[in-house]
């Protein structure tokens, strides 16, 4: 073999005896065959075997394996975001003339990718209160393939009956959908309680360091590989077995870094929950807000991700109040080891439901900072508020 070859040809190194705790990164494109009939045969290797890096390489199936056994499915499919997993979850099961359901207080993007993206294949949308089951008995049809489901809603944080909601779904023949990102399988398993798809946005709790895309979809049913698996290869959807690797490796942290968050935003909470400022906090386990019974049944905890909405006097002032922080950054997304905080807007992203307060909802994302540093930024962007509400009150005409 000439030197040039010897560069370009790669020994095969005995790897017995090699057991190392983390998971190596396999990157590939082309997958070589043994010889011209196995590479004739590569589509009977199934499912679980190789034929090219779009489809999987050892890292990226390590870390689906991960993910299916504790969503309790049967597979799981890597994306290159969670909103990529959404989509690609509706996708393969609906054409032109059908329709689909969608919890009213789903991550905005699901509202548009629906309205504007499926909307031009033909396919119907509609939006359904997500806490009232006679508003999805009064719209779902023989033509709805898919009831989507978001628990808690995005940023107002309603709880969903997804066992009742499933029940519904399955009579009609709908399959049923449920993004599950605030809660991880960590603290809340859908496919148990009769969703058949589940998706997660790695990008958050999972990965858990704000610096990777990822999206995952799990499923509970065999019969729906097949039509995910070919519709992803079409679009050429596939992911970098670097970043299944960054997932794999914030994985393993996961069960404490949720604790420490759930913690310190209940200690948060209780601080924030009696300001005069203040409406309402938006977090479900909390006694007395609405879905708590369905949350205690369902769920196995909570995560660091609430909301905190206020008195009208407030409201035009938070945004600006959050200059002042120091150990929260401003930003969106969350679930990574920084705290976060970020003002929303609701009402324009419903339609079936009509958003009661004022149209500026603060989310925040507790991360894993201690939590008195955490408390002195709440307590210095609350009195900014507060300054802000009493010399506005000054400048006011009596």
């Amino acid at each position: 073999m000439k030197d040039l070859t010897r560069c370009v040809v790669t020994p095969r190194i005995k790897t017995d005896g090699f057991d190392p705790l983390g998971v190596g990164v396999h990157r590939a494109s082309t997958i070589v065959f043994e010889n011209a009939e196995a590479y004739a045969r590569r589509g009977e290797r199934g499912h679980d075997g190789y034929s090219y890096g779009l489809y999987g390489t050892p890292t990226t199936r390590t870390l689906e394996e991960k993910l299916t056994r504790l969503e309790q499915g049967i597979r799981t499919f890597l994306l290159p975001s969670g909103q990529a997993a959404n989509s690609f979850a509706m996708l393969p099961f609906v054409k032109a003339g059908d329709k689909i359901l969608i919890a009213d207080t789903a991550y905005p993007p699901v509202r548009d990718f629906a309205n504007l993206d499926l909307g031009r294949l033909g396919i119907e949308t509609a939006f359904y209160d997500p806490v009232d089951l006679g508003d999805l008995e009064r719209q779902i049809d023989e033509r709805t393939k898919i009831v989507w489901c978001e628990s808690p809603g995005s940023t107002t944080m309603e709880i969903q009956d997804l066992p009742q909601i499933a029940a519904i779904a399955h009579r009609r023949g709908a399959l049923v959908g449920c993004d599950n990102t605030w809660a991880t399988p960590m603290n809340y398993k859908p496919l148990t309680l009769g969703a058949d798809i589940v998706t997660e946005a790695l990008t958050k709790y999972i990965s858990g360091h704000s610096d990777v895309l990822l999206g995952s979809l799990t499923i509970r049913d065999e019969a729906l590989i097949v039509p995910i698996r070919t519709v992803l290869g079409r679009f050429g959807i596939g992911v970098s077995a670097d970043d299944a690797s960054l997932v794999l490796r914030g994985f393993e942290t996961l069960g404490v870094r949720l604790k420490h968050a759930a913690s310190g935003a209940d200690s948060l909470i209780d601080w924030i929950a009696k300001h005069p400022l203040v409406e309402q906090v938006l977090y479900p386990s909390l006694p007395d807000f609405p879905g708590h019974a369905i949350w205690k049944r369902d769920f196995l905890g909570s995560s660091g991700v609430f909301s905190v909405t206020f008195k009208p006097a407030a409201v035009p002032h938070v945004a600006a109040a959050l200059d002042v922080l120091k150990t929260f950054a401003i930003g969106a997304s969350w679930g990574g080891t920084r705290s976060l905080m970020a003002p929303m807007p609701v009402k324009s992203y419903r339609t079936a439901t009509a958003w009661q307060g004022e149209d500026l909802v603060l989310r925040i994302s507790v991360g894993l900072e201690d939590p008195e540093d955490l408390a002195n930024d709440v307590q210095a962007f609350f009195d900014e508020v507060a300054s802000r509400v009493v010399t506005q009150a000054g400048r006011d005409p009596a």
